[in-house]
């Protein structure tokens, strides 16, 4: 807080009472001082001009001296920015620092002398509005007050207040602007407070008692303003103006959060204390009616306003919804349309729910040729006669007005339409055609309008109410009936007669003109309905708006309903009979008709129930006579009035505990039933067992807690139930043992299939189907799962014969979306191994066409040679060695050559690659060796590979006879330009070095007394070939060699030691 005196400012802590800061100054008078948003800086002028700026803790952060005398100071929400106001009329924009940036412009300002009178900029710490609203406030002492959005505002409003202005004061949120001044009439000076909405619109004004105005000062929640007057305070209740509506026994509201943009709503189930929480961008207004309300909401896109009108039901889900061009300033609704407007057009449209949805839709089919009349547009100064007037044009916009709409109010069959000057124009409804105009002497902001649309409560600006009747006889006069200070008001729904009202603090009924007892409240009326009164404590309730209390909900009775209820408890239901016969309405028979139940006057009660037009009631009479026992009507009577457990107990009394199980059967209560029948002698059976364990699973299951429903769909046994919990529990091996339980043929197998091929289980699917008797939609299942080897085996066992022609459909399907590695999946898993292996060698040979990939071609090889040796292993299971041989020779010539020759490829790419690896690491003779190997696979490899790598390590290992073997070779390649390039390498090389070898190793063959080169493999002798080593790429002579268990290449003992994989097709080495 702080103290200001004349030529002093102190700055205090609240919790210490110590001076924390102190500017004695003996030049000049202090005028103004404020705290920044958080409180942590104080700014503080003197009339001089001099300003002192200090932090929270008493320190002095700047000061300075401004050239001109000033009067206010005020600083913007985010403290980066401070206003000076000066005597002269100016506002002077300095930064938080002391740096003069420029001046703020006023507009629309008198031509004569004035001075700015307050200065007041809405920090924003409880939300905005809107994203983009009106909240710095400039007002000066003529009257004028200048609304901006910021400092820099190009476009701010002007408010022509009428008064002299002492002060204006934002409260909590910047909803409302409060304006104290003075307004002179030719009797005497009036004190008066306005109120206006941040785009400048006054909502209310109060007129304040006393000589002079001098301040006015908002309560911390804005329910109360303090106004200072001559040596007084008087403090005056606010009621806000909330964004909120009643409807189905939900309370929606709206409410700011400082940290979100959007506006919230909650709606509020009252009944069984549920919220659902919507967020929608600049709410305007909320309406209720029946079972929907409607949320008008503002937009901007693209340069271009919009509202939006939407239409939610109880729980919060938006049924329908239109976008309009017109600002909807008042709005209304009924159980068909909503009707809105502005200043001098009214829209209305029809809308559309779920339970309207089929009517509608077959009365458009049936005039479907009509012109769509859902939405109309019609100006306040033209008289629509209901023939189709009102077309969608929104250039009726433009048309101005002499005489404003300043409010609006619908029943179902009327609109009343609430004019300045106090024309009130009735239009008949849906046809939407002016009947009435009415002239009042009342400006109306606010009316309401009785259940049969006879008379009218209206409240004018200054919380004036009076009534109006809309159709008087001739001779009659209106009302003469007024109000002060009304700020709420509803009709009952059920008697025309019946209006409560909120008067100040107090709640008033009139039955007609004559008033009640009045009721302490501050509540906003919900509801009136049979003689009872829903109110809400929005004030309280806005407070903590995300946990609303039920006890901030008030249901209070009339008096003619707490004078019934005491006749009847003091007198007795004869006396209390004729009053009711005087005051008669339906809740008081009602209620004559449940004593007499009680007190077992059957009838009376069928008398009351008559008179009520309770139908059930009547019935219920009828059924009480027909029972032998006044236990079992008293029983009856207790259940009919909602209380269960004394029906209950009165039933087990009588030893009849079948009755109560009956009645806790016929309430749902599956729980009780069970307890009752387990309790013994209640004559239950296994039908009623299996009925309840259904039902109490069903009701672990509706809430989602499908464990504790699976216990009792098993007592139940109920196999479909099951089906659904085990599948939501993702228990898929309890799902797929219900297979045996189900019998066969049963159509709950074809549901067990569906949910195991969901999540990919083809076994279990394929075994529904095939019990269910559809082989041919098992064998699709496994087709759909990429399982084809449980495909072949089910057509196997039920000798279907289509299942190859599927399998090629399928695979050609694949190849031709370039999927050859689904393709080769797809034949593997199908044991169509030849057809993966001849896919896998396209991929390798198409793979071998770049020398780059030359150990990704080798790899494609080795899978190929690895499929052949699964078919080779499969054809040997599934047959004997004659009937495998039978099988090979029966194959086609491609296929045999493909099986003979499936490890050639690997070999040829294995070489290459060794060749190289040998050549890098230093070993030319055996990469010249290993090279020499390749000149048997020129089939594979492309012969100017092959002898391009013997020239290239014949060279290094100075092996110049073999280089220029194979120079000779390259020699011949159809490329001319590279035979051109060999030639003249081959050139260079020999005239420098001759073509001989520098040296030959020999080996022993091992079946003759001959030899061969280290390098070759074939006896010149007897022709014996020799395997060569896959480590080393040497000829294999010794009769002791490693073989490999899959592609049956060997290596010598010594040189594999090293290798935990076959260095060819890499199967792990045991």
């Amino acid at each position: 807080w702080y103290q200001r005196t004349r030529r002093k400012a102190v700055v205090s802590t609240q919790s210490t009472g110590y001076e924390e800061m102190i500017n004695n100054r003996n030049k000049s008078l202090v005028r103004d001082m404020q705290w920044n948003t958080d409180g942590q800086q104080i700014c503080i002028i003197y009339e001089d001009g001099a300003v002192i700026v200090g932090s929270v803790d008493g320190n002095r952060i700047w000061g300075g001296e401004l050239k001109t005398q000033l009067c206010k100071v005020q600083w913007s929400p985010d403290s980066k920015i401070i206003l000076f106001a000066t005597l002269t009329g100016e506002i002077q924009i300095y930064d938080s620092q002391g740096t003069y940036v420029s001046k703020l412009a006023l507009k629309d300002v008198p031509g004569g002398g004035y001075n700015i009178v307050a200065l007041q900029w809405y920090n924003g710490c409880n939300g905005y509005e809107e994203g983009d609203t009106y909240c710095l406030c400039i007002a000066l002492d003529v009257g004028n007050i200048q609304l901006m959005r910021n400092e820099m505002d190009t476009e701010p409003i002007t408010i022509h207040s009428d008064m002299s202005i002492v002060e204006v004061r934002w409260n909590h949120n910047g909803s409302l602007l409060a304006v104290a001044g003075s307004q002179s009439t030719p009797e005497k000076e009036i004190n008066l407070v306005k109120f206006y909405n941040p785009t400048g619109t006054m909502v209310r004004q109060l007129k304040v008692p006393g000589k002079k105005l001098s301040s006015v000062s908002w309560e911390g929640g804005s329910l109360r303003v303090a106004l200072a007057v001559d040596s007084f305070i008087y403090f005056a209740n606010i009621r806000p103006d909330y964004r909120w509506g009643y409807y189905s026994d939900t309370l929606v509201y709206a409410f700011l959060k400082p940290d979100i943009l959007d506006t919230c709503i909650v709606f509020w189930d009252i009944k069984n204390n549920v919220r659902t929480v919507k967020y929608i961008l600049n709410v305007i207004s909320i309406n209720a009616h029946g079972e929907h309300c409607v949320i008008a909401s503002k937009s901007h896109e693209n340069n271009k306003t919009t509202w939006t009108l939407t239409i939610f039901n109880a729980i919060g889900t938006p049924l329908d919804s239109r976008t309009v061009e017109l600002e909807p300033i008042s709005v209304t609704l009924t159980n068909t349309c909503v009707i809105a407007a502005n200043h001098n057009t009214i829209y209305m449209w029809q809308y559309k729910t779920n339970k309207r949805l089929a009517a509608l839709d077959l009365a458009q089919a049936v005039s479907a040729k009509r012109k769509d009349k859902s939405e109309r547009l019609v100006h306040v100064d033209d008289t629509p006669s209901g023939a189709g007037e009102g077309s969608m044009d929104y250039k009726i916009l433009s048309r101005a007005t002499h005489d404003e709409i300043s409010c609006i109010k619908a029943s179902e069959r009327l609109l009343i339409v609430a004019r300045h000057s106090g024309v009130l124009q009735l239009y008949t409804l849906p046809r939407f055609s002016l009947d009435h105009r009415h002239q009042t002497n009342v400006t109306a902001s606010k009316i309401a309008i009785n259940c049969n649309a006879t008379r009218i409560s209206i409240i004018n600006p200054d919380g004036l109410m009076s009534f109006f009747d809309l159709y008087l006889k001739e001779g009659e006069s209106q009302p003469k009936f007024e109000r002060k200070d009304v700020w709420d008001m509803r009709w009952a729904d059920d008697n025309p007669d019946l209006l409560a009202m909120m008067e100040k603090t107090r709640m008033y009924v009139f039955k007609g003109t004559d008033p009640e007892e009045p009721i302490l409240s501050s509540g906003y009326i919900c509801e009136f309905s049979g003689l009872q009164i829903r109110s809400a404590l929005l004030d309280e309730i806005i407070r903590d708006p995300e946990q609303p209390s039920r006890e901030n909900i008030m249901d209070l009775e009339i008096k003619s309903l707490r004078d019934t209820r005491e006749l009847l408890d003091k007198v007795g239901i004869h006396d209390a009979y004729q009053f009711i016969e005087d005051n008669s309405h339906p809740r008081l028979w009602r209620l004559l008709a449940e004593s007499a139940l009680e007190q077992l006057q059957l009838e009376m009660a069928e008398r009351a129930f008559v008179r009520s037009q309770d139908y059930q009631g009547i019935q219920l009479v009828k059924r009480l006579h027909k029972l032998d026992s006044e236990n079992k009507q008293a029983a009856e009577i207790a259940a009919y009035q909602g209380k269960y457990e004394a029906a209950e107990r009165l039933y087990l009394d009588m030893d009849r505990r079948d009755l109560a199980v009956q009645l806790r059967v016929k309430l749902g209560d599956w729980f009780r039933v069970v307890q009752l029948l387990k309790s013994g002698g209640a004559g239950g059976n296994d039908t009623l067992y299996q009925k309840a364990w259904n039902a109490i699973g069903d009701y672990y299951a509706d809430r989602l807690k499908w464990s504790s429903a699976v216990s009792y769909y098993q007592q139940s046994q109920n196999m479909e139930k099951l089906v659904e919990c085990y599948y939501l529990l993702e228990d898929y091996d309890k799902l797929g043992a219900l297979i045996d339980q189900v019998p066969d043929n049963s159509v709950l197998l074809e549901n067990i299939a569906s949910k195991c091929s969901s999540v990919g289980m083809c076994h279990e699917a394929s075994r529904a189907l095939v019990k269910n008797n559809k082989v041919k939609e098992a064998v699709d299942c496994c087709v759909s799962l990429n399982q084809w080897d449980r495909a072949v085996e089910i057509a196997h066992q039920h000798n279907m014969s289509s299942v190859d022609e599927l399998l090629a459909k399928y695979a050609t399907h694949l190849l031709d979306k370039g999927k050859i590695l689904d393709a080769i999946e797809l034949y593997r898993k199908a044991n169509h191994y030849i057809d993966a292996a001849k896919l896998m060698f396209k991929l390798a040979k198409e793979s071998s066409e770049i020398p780059s990939h030359a150990l990704r071609t080798k790899k494609l090889y080795v899978l190929g040679a690895m499929l052949v040796e699964q078919y080779n292993c499969h054809a040997l299971s599934d047959r004997s060695a004659l009937d495998t041989l039978i099988h090979t020779n029966s194959a086609s010539i491609e296929d045999s050559r493909l099986i003979d020759n499936a490890w050639r490829g690997a070999e040829a790419y294995h070489f290459l690659l060794l060749a190289q690896r040998q050549l890098y690491e230093g070993f030319t003779d055996a990469a010249l060796r290993t090279a020499h190997a390749l000149v048997d696979y020129e089939d594979v490899i492309p012969a100017e590979t092959i002898y391009a790598i013997i020239a290239l390590t014949a060279t290094i290992a100075r092996s110049f006879g073999t280089c220029s073997n194979a120079f000779i070779k390259l020699e011949n390649v159809e490329n001319e330009e590279a035979r051109l390039e060999y030639e003249q390498l081959a050139v260079e090389i020999f005239t420098r070095y001759p073509p001989r070898d520098s040296r030959s190793q020999k080996i022993e063959c091992t079946n003759c007394e001959g030899s061969i080169t280290d390098y070759g493999h074939t006896c010149n002798i007897c022709d014996t070939k020799y395997p060569r080593c896959i480590v080393t790429g040497a000829p294999l002579t010794s009769v002791h060699y490693w073989q490999c268990d899959t592609c049956k290449h060997r290596a010598q003992e010594t040189d594999i030691v090293s290798y935990s994989t076959c260095p060819l097709c890499h199967t792990l080495i045991a």
